[in-house]
């Protein structure tokens, strides 16, 4: 399995991700520049957390117009497996490829703390060595993760089994807990919290393991 991280001016968590991502996989990830057109031959392609563009105008709104995306738009629609964390959740529902969008936090302050999340959907690429119901033990930082949907597209979600995880202790005002969601072909994935940060016993978890192991397994 090769994987590819997509590079943002303002991404800060793409050496997190390319460290789990080797962990997971024994192969170093491509690091892929936002003004690139085109992608290496790569299975996964990994939007990692950060202030793209320093979060002007909205989070994510500016990167889901980088030369790149128009790449990985065609790549998703293809069944390519793409992995928006943090910062690359808001591009991905900027971008169109998720549903929903990312608001400010309801308290108004900027999070970074450990947080409980239940798996909701195991039946991914992203998922596939977790149980549903299973609680893994993260971290959130962000400053708008407060993830949003209009009651139409909330019931398609749900109904469709979009929703990829949920908070046990919401941090940041999420409707419905959602801290995680897939596109209607569960190759796409858009989550708050940081796997990547949760790999190694001095991270105080390795709860996020599940989730690099899982699409290293699917795709090897």
């Amino acid at each position: 399995m090769q994987a590819a991280i997509i590079v943002f001016p303002g991404s800060n968590r793409e050496r997190d991700a390319a460290r789990a991502l080797e962990r997971a996989t024994g192969r170093k990830p491509h690091m892929v520049w936002h003004q690139d057109s085109e992608l290496p031959k790569t299975d996964l392609a990994v939007l990692p957390g950060g202030f793209s563009y320093g979060d002007y105008l909205r989070t994510g709104a500016m990167a889901a117009h980088s030369p790149i995306m128009r790449e990985i738009a065609e790549r998703a629609k293809k069944g390519m497996r793409i992995w928006g964390i943090c910062n690359g959740f808001q591009i991905l529902c900027e971008a169109g490829l998720l549903p929903g969008i990312l608001l400010r936090n309801a308290h108004l302050k900027f999070n970074c703390k450990r947080v409980t999340l239940k798996v909701e959907n195991n039946d991914s690429d992203f998922t596939r060595l977790c149980t549903k119901g299973q609680e893994l033990n993260v971290v959130v930082a962000h400053g708008d993760g407060n993830y949003f949907a209009a009651p139409d597209t909330l019931k398609a979600i749900e109904d469709g089994g979009q929703i990829a995880f949920r908070y046990k202790n919401n941090p940041n005002g999420s409707i419905k807990d959602i801290a995680g969601v897939f596109n209607e072909r569960r190759n796409v994935l858009g989550m708050m919290p940081h796997p990547e940060n949760a790999i190694e016993p001095l991270h105080g978890s390795t709860d996020g393991a599940f989730l690099f192991d899982s699409i290293a397994q699917a795709l090897q």
